[in-house]
């Protein structure tokens, strides 16, 4: 029998925090995913969690060891970009209101225990549904030359426009996903260029772990398909829609029933720790 694998997210709760632009530290969404996930262990609902950042650049922890990371840390800040590591896999990756950032936010099973692939899946069916109107081809696997490369990047016509991660806890887990909804995939190529050229100058290239970004390997789905100029809207509305079509009444009721949103307070000395124990110091 094959298993779909959206039926794992049946009756989440949705939280759309994309037009909440006010919190200027990047950890926020982060730190609030880590708290969630860790209510979400304690018999808390499943959530979908949807955010943008403005102006920010988030490494990998593999990012944060490179020789010089501390100049190009300071060279993004120096344009006002909120820079932060993640706890979660993956390489370096740019943000701003035309990325579509995409948390889903799962209790452990059984089954999730013994194919943690499937959780990537998950994220997979996810956006290929919400793609499914505008008739593109969405295909996964490591796209060369793109940045934060990996076996669930997410592509339409050979050029990626999604990467996944993932971050486990004891009892609950993040899937998480960057989307590229709007504006020039070239561009922020140059950008994560410009970050590693600056991280591994005076290195040797062949000791040293990180991505090769090519220009040509990374665009937009306004680039890439016919959903049009509004893609962030649009892209995120069709992910709500998904969502919803998964949901019941009861489901809704029971999940309603259990959730508890941390505190901005609370939220921010998650962020701190965070940052205490990845950050660049």
């Amino acid at each position: 029998m094959t298993i779909n694998p959206l039926d794992g997210l049946r009756n989440m709760l949705l939280l759309d925090r994309t037009n909440d632009l006010n919190e200027p530290n990047v950890l926020y969404p982060f730190a609030l995913d880590e708290i969630l996930c860790r209510q979400t262990g304690r018999g808390g609902p499943a959530i979908c969690h949807l955010w943008r950042h403005p102006n920010a650049f988030v490494l990998g922890l593999r990012d944060s060891r490179l020789p010089q990371v501390a100049d190009a840390w300071a060279w993004l800040e120096d344009q006002g970009r909120s820079t932060a590591v993640r706890n979660t896999g993956g390489a370096a990756v740019p943000l701003d209101l035309g990325v579509i950032n995409i948390s889903l936010i799962l209790p452990k099973t059984a089954e999730t225990e013994r194919h943690f692939h499937n959780d990537f899946e998950q994220m997979y069916a996810l956006i290929r549904e919400a793609l499914q109107a505008t008739g593109s081809l969405v295909e996964k696997g490591e796209i060369q030359g793109a940045f934060c490369p990996g076996d669930f990047d997410l592509s339409i016509d050979g050029r990626k426009f999604c990467g996944i991660a993932q971050r486990r806890q004891s009892h609950a887990y993040i899937v998480q996903a960057f989307v590229i909804a709007e504006g020039s995939g070239q561009a922020r190529t140059q950008l994560t260029r410009g970050f590693y050229d600056r991280a591994t100058a005076f290195g040797d290239p062949a000791q040293l772990d990180f991505p090769l970004v090519e220009a040509s390997s990374t665009a937009s789905l306004q680039e890439l398909t016919s959903i049009g100029a509004d893609a962030s809207r649009v892209f995120t509305d069709a992910v709500k829609q998904v969502i919803r079509s998964l949901q019941t009444k009861e489901g809704m009721q029971m999940a309603s029933s259990t959730l508890s949103l941390p505190s901005p307070d609370v939220v921010h000395a998650m962020a701190k720790t965070l940052s205490e124990r990845y950050g660049i110091h």
